[in-house]
């Protein structure tokens, strides 16, 4: 197994599984339906290049990641809405 495509792999599966966690709720089937793209760009790369089992290693490595993220952080500091969002400055 090569660990320098292990490393892409999880890299870049978790920045996708990351933004996916971290998004508001109104906003999560569109971010899903953008991220099918890279998705599928990096399982073609990943058969392209005969570098499934690094591919698979990477997406379960990622998903345990963003688990643990989520147990440790992301439950107790959930993601807020767009409509509390105050801008500083405006006379509204």
């Amino acid at each position: 197994m090569n660990l320098e495509y292990l490393t892409i792999f999880t890299t870049l599966f978790g920045l996708l599984f990351f933004f996916y966690q971290r998004t508001e709720s109104q906003k999560r089937r569109t971010v899903l339906l953008i991220m099918i793209i890279p998705l599928i760009l990096l399982r073609n790369f990943a058969v392209y290049r005969n570098m499934e089992s690094e591919a698979w290693a990477g997406l379960f490595l990622a998903f345990f990641l963003n688990f643990m993220f989520w147990v440790l952080i992301g439950r107790y500091n959930p993601v807020g809405s767009s409509d509390n969002i105050k801008v500083l400055g405006m006379d509204d």
